[in-house]
């Protein structure tokens, strides 16, 4: 898993990559927003689901039916 050190390794050039060009400004709003969110994610990416069965027909408009 990439750790938040990795931000400025692969954004800019995957933005660079995309053709996107993105600001100093935005960069560090970017950078801000990984920092803050990247540990929770990473938790998230981590999680084994396998025992979790996927619901049937679901209704995204209503909560899960277990």
């Amino acid at each position: 898993m990439q750790g938040a050190g990795n931000f400025d390794q692969f954004v800019p050039a995957g933005l660079a990559e995309l053709g996107i060009e993105a600001s100093e400004d935005e960069l560090a709003v970017m950078r801000a927003t990984h920092e803050v969110y990247w540990s929770a994610i990473a938790q998230l990416l981590e999680l084994d689901l396998s025992g979790v069965a996927p619901e049937q027909a679901p209704d995204m408009s209503r909560a899960p039916v277990t």
